[in-house]
Parts: C-alpha cells; structure tokens; sequence
C-alpha cells in the first residue's frame, strides 16, 4: 500500500513537469536551450563584433534570430588564439593576408601601435578663428 501511495506522488510530480499550459493543454517534452557563453560575428572589414554572455531569442517559424546584449567591436587579431576554430575557410584565407601583411607594415614603420595609443597627447593649437565666421553669418 505504502509503494503505490509513493508511486502516485511521484508519477504526479512527473506529470506537473511535462505540463507547459494550464488546465487541458497538452503535455509535451521541455525542449531545453543551451546557453551561449559567447556570439562571436564576423564582418568583411576584419573585425568581429563580439558578445559576452548573449541573450539569443528565436522564431523558428519565421527563421529569425535575435541577439542582444553588449556588443564589442574588436579587430580579428586580437581575438585570434580563441577563435580559430569559428573561422571559415574565406576568413583563413584574409587571416594568411593579413599575416602576410604585418611584417612589411613593420619594415615601413606603418605598423599601428599594439596599445592603441597615440604620440601626440598635447591640444592641437587652433587653425582659425571662428568668432570673425559668426560674425561674417550675422552680416
């Protein structure tokens, strides 16, 4: 007597979590989704528009996908130990040129700094004087 009373509770608690609607409604499995750690996008400049912790809703009858959250926009060399494997076969081939590219950029002394500051910190001094241009508007 005992096993069937523990039975019927556990069958009704298997019952509650298979139920998605209320009163009537039918029972289906839970279709369960995976979170994204990371949604990382590709653009044809060579940047990648990367999303930390995404929020990711989708219309699977409509094909549609949205992503929301904080986006970064990052070149793809600062990315790059992690996401080799997400790259394409087209992205490899711009990822071999740009390669190719750092060392004679070096050579040329063009090579932009890697820190992403810049030499010139002063105020550059004023090339005109725009108090004489309001007053040549107000004439």
């Amino acid at each position: 007597m005992k096993e069937t009373i523990m039975n019927q509770e556990k069958l009704a608690k298997l019952q509650a979590q298979v139920r998605i609607g209320g009163k009537g409604t039918a029972r289906r499995k839970k279709k369960v989704v995976h979170r994204a750690a990371t949604v990382n996008m590709f653009t044809n400049q060579g940047t990648v528009i990367h999303f930390n912790n995404p929020e990711v809703q989708a219309s699977l009858a409509a094909n549609a996908f949205t992503i929301t959250g904080h986006a970064e926009t990052k070149q793809l060399t600062e990315m790059l130990p992690s996401i080799l494997n997400q790259l394409g076969a087209d992205s490899l081939t711009s990822l071999r040129s740009l390669a190719e590219s750092l060392p004679k950029q070096s050579v040329d002394g063009k090579a932009p700094l890697a820190n992403g500051e810049d030499d010139d910190d002063e105020v550059p001094d004023l090339a005109e004087n725009f108090d004489e241009a309001s007053k040549n508007e107000a004439n």
